[in-house]
């Protein structure tokens, strides 16, 4: 058996029977509906094995299912007895962190009363100053304007001293942070230590041990994969065909459809099937040769602007493939440039503009980085009506495909807005990008929605992010409406993705002219 990119015939079959269970069981139903990752086996004999990730409607011994690699919801069990601990340490921070709050609007409120008292004062040393300028004072009087200064000088004193006196919490709460944090790890190392894994030659192995210097993502060994692989050949079963198919909602973060099928993911799953299905690492393909970019749009001696092809990338990558940089280098050998002063995925064909001097690398790196370079992609979308909801923090959109916002030339505006969802890789399953509001990098792209035989947009992307425009189309807070074509966040298979940068406009470094470039949209 080997990973397949594609599920087989047997494995959609058998796929359709785990779904038609699922409607038929509302007690499952209803957490799956919130969205889940179930998967099957396809096993010698026929038979096939069904699984889901993680738990399911709380729990992971529901029938017709296999069972976990290693069962950590055991009531008594280490794993729970451990985790209700560090539940107790983390009420605790909680507990303190409140009263860390609390101290901390206490202080700033003693600092507040302190300086008004100063401010006091100061008014009252001016009137002393200045009844003894006007004022013939008696040594009585002189006398109580004395007792009246030292009074307020010892009473500032003790406001101080009382600010000064204020329990410190925050080192009792860093502590308790930190043994949370080193039972958590100990934990987490221990329950990877629990996961045993077999593989096809019958050898056994940790989830730990697999993962080894590095320590395993957390909930490894819990997705549908090594669950079904696992529970086959522990019971003598021989594996032919395996694949996973989302069910239900998409996340918040990440972009799934409902019955589409993904492939494992590369943080959690992939080093675990490569030990479980062949230990023996696979050699890195060779460098097809051969590939030519014939797309030069203009050439001169200090850039020249040319056409990607989809499919090739734009720098050298890990798989040995030829990229547009190979070819570049092998045209101007004797440039100390960098040459790629921009990339385009490798799914995305388009313009990219080549420095072939230092001089010009430096100056069109500024240009991007000062966001005075304009570039424009061409996209088909899978759903042919544009979105009847305006993107996040869009606050006017038109609602019907009819209506027209600009007429330019022969071409016909339908809708335009503006989409900003932060992104960040997905740690456990790169390339793969994320929507994530607290940790993700500013991503924002305009865009036109036109009158066309196909559902398709323009797209100006104000920032670089990995798959941004990708993201932003597909995500339920953008267009709700992926790129025909995109493997990884589309539900629509084709030759290539349906993304071309066909247009960009710059300043020439030597000149000073802005310059336009156009390419012809291959789809």
């Amino acid at each position: 058996m080997k990973i397949e990119s594609e599920p087989h015939k047997l494995c959609i079959e058998a796929a359709k029977k785990v779904q038609q269970y699922i409607l038929e069981h509302p007690e499952i139903r209803a957490d799956a509906d919130k969205g889940k990752m179930f998967g099957v086996l396809v096993v010698e004999g026929g038979d096939f094995l069904a699984a889901y990730s993680g738990l399911l409607a709380g729990r992971n011994d529901w029938e017709w299912f296999v069972p976990p690699v290693f069962d950590a919801q055991q009531p008594e069990g280490h794993f729970k007895r451990t985790e209700k601990a560090i539940s107790s340490v983390n009420d605790k921070i909680k507990e303190l962190e409140e009263s860390l709050e609390q101290e901390t609007q206490g202080k700033k409120e003693k600092e507040r009363e302190i300086e008004e008292y100063r401010r006091k004062m100061q008014a009252a040393k001016i009137l002393r100053d200045t009844k003894r300028l006007h004022h013939n004072l008696s040594p009585e009087e002189e006398a109580q304007l004395i007792r009246e200064s030292q009074f307020m000088k010892a009473e500032l004193h003790r406001m101080k001293k009382r600010l000064a006196e204020a329990t410190p919490i925050s080192d009792e709460l860093e502590d308790l942070r930190r043994k949370r944090r080193e039972m958590s790890e100990d934990l987490q190392r221990w329950l990877f230590s629990q996961y045993k894994l077999l593989n096809y030659k019958g050898e056994e192995k940790t989830v730990l041990e697999i993962f080894y210097p590095q320590l395993p993502p957390a909930a490894t060994g819990d997705c549908c994969a090594p669950k079904l692989l696992q529970y086959a050949y522990a019971h003598g079963m021989k594996p032919l065909h395996m694949a996973e198919f989302w069910w239900g909602e998409s996340p918040k973060q990440e972009i799934r459809h409902h019955l589409h099928f993904y492939s494992p993911c590369k943080g959690r799953c992939i080093p675990l099937l490569r030990w479980m299905i062949n230990p023996t690492p696979t050699p890195l393909p060779s460098s097809p040769g051969g590939e030519e970019i014939t797309g030069i749009l203009f050439e001169d001696s200090q850039l020249a602007v040319i056409v990607k092809p989809a499919g090739m990338l734009s720098v050298p990558g890990k798989t040995g493939e030829v990229s547009v940089y190979d070819i570049m280098r092998q045209r101007y050998p004797n440039t100390d440039s960098p040459l790629i002063v921009h990339r385009l995925d490798q799914a995305t064909s388009g313009i990219m503009v080549i420095a072939k001097t230092i001089y010009a690398y430096h100056n069109l790196q500024k240009q991007f980085s000062e966001h005075t370079i304009e570039k424009r992609y061409v996209a088909v979308l899978e759903k042919q009506r544009t979105p009847t909801q305006p993107p996040r923090g869009e606050e006017t959109i038109l609602q019907r495909e009819e209506e027209t916002v600009l007429q330019r030339g022969e071409e016909t505006v339908l809708q335009r807005g503006e989409i900003s969802l932060p992104l960040r890789p997905d740690l456990n399953d790169r390339p793969r990008q994320v929507v994530d509001y607290e940790h993700g990098k500013p991503a924002i792209t305009k865009y036109e929605v036109v009158n066309s035989e196909f559902p398709t947009v323009y797209l100006y992307p104000q920032t670089g992010r990995t798959h941004q425009l990708r993201v932003h189309c597909a995500h339920k807070d953008g267009l709700n409406n992926p790129i025909f074509g995109d493997t990884l966040y589309g539900s629509k298979k084709a030759e290539r993705l349906y993304l071309h940068a066909d247009k960009i406009t710059f300043t020439h470094p030597t000149t000073g002219e802005r310059v336009t470039f156009s390419s012809h949209v291959p789809f």
